[in-house]
């Protein structure tokens, strides 16, 4: 006699564990987000891993500037993989400490201007009328304006400095924020559960930032993940104008523009290089951020 056997019903997936699920099926997007790992560990990890301290000037000897990759130090102690750049730093470990400052500046400015931007476009979607009205058109005074230029107005009046430039680049990203969260906020402002929870005379805040918060934040959070790419490129060009962070604190962008004048002349890696950990790091955050957008998009919910 045989028994049929039912068919078990598959578990229900939590919306964070199908998040994952769609994410890792895009190998673009997995391979994006090793990309974006690997630049954290090797930032993190940069006085650990890296063979010298690019900006120690008592440790570096002019005698090995502008060396080769694969070359070895005068006193044969350390193998220069990447070459030297003019100051007969290794390039290598310059690299790896331009990437923590890169990132730092990157994720720091994101996370105060995605700050500022919520709390602007939640008071005004929620406000409405004429605080509505006056909040967005300082929005839109701000985005008439090109990032570069207003930073490169900003810096020039602030001076070169990491947190200058964090000053700089919070100013110019902290409107697409405040517009983002403004649109997602007035979709959210006419549904049930707000009109329920005006009903039942709650503060204006926790309606705004306890209820109709968490329910902006996945659109944003797509939109910050962007956004992070592009203020690490802002701060590269930036400093690779020379008008961002110093030299004794050199980002990527300086380290490209370092080693811009030896192009011509044969060394070509004291540049090379550090765009190519840039472009990595920036390439990685495009692809996982570019499908994060497809997954956390409502329309594509399975």
């Amino acid at each position: 006699m045989t028994v049929a056997l039912e068919p078990v019903a598959a578990k229900p997936q939590t919306p964070f564990q199908r998040i994952v699920s769609d994410f890792c099926e895009n190998r673009l997007a997995v391979f994006g987000l090793v990309l974006v790992v690997l630049s954290i560990f090797v930032a993190a990890a940069a006085p650990l891993i890296s063979t010298q301290n690019p900006f120690d000037i008592a440790g570096l000897d002019l005698l090995d500037a502008k060396s080769p990759p694969g070359t070895m130090s005068s006193d044969g102690k350390i193998t220069y993989w990447l070459g030297t750049d003019g100051q007969a730093r290794d390039m290598m470990s310059a690299i790896f400490y331009g990437m923590r400052i890169s990132l730092f500046v990157g994720f720091v400015s994101v996370l105060a201007a995605l700050a500022i931007g919520v709390v602007v476009g939640l008071v005004a979607a929620y406000a409405g009328g004429r605080t509505d009205a006056f909040l967005m058109r300082i929005v839109d005074i701000m985005l008439s304006f090109p990032a570069i230029l207003v930073a490169l107005i900003l810096l020039s009046v602030l001076g070169k400095g990491i947190d200058k430039v964090l000053i700089a680049l919070i100013l110019v990203q902290w409107a697409y924020f405040a517009r983002a969260a403004r649109g997602a906020a007035l979709v959210e402002r006419n549904k049930e559960y707000v009109e329920a929870a005006t009903c039942l005379a709650l503060p204006p805040w926790r309606i705004v930032f306890r209820h109709m918060l968490p329910n902006c934040m996945p659109s944003l959070i797509v939109i910050a993940t962007i956004t992070l790419a592009r203020a690490i490129a802002l701060e590269a060009t930036l400093s690779f104008l020379g008008v961002g962070v110093p030299v004794t604190q050199p980002s990527l962008g300086m380290l490209i523009s370092n080693g811009f004048e030896f192009l011509l002349s044969g060394s070509y890696w004291i540049s090379f290089f550090p765009g190519v950990a840039l472009a990595i790091a920036i390439i990685g955050i495009n692809l996982a951020g570019d499908h994060l957008r497809d997954v956390l998009n409502p329309r594509n919910l399975r």
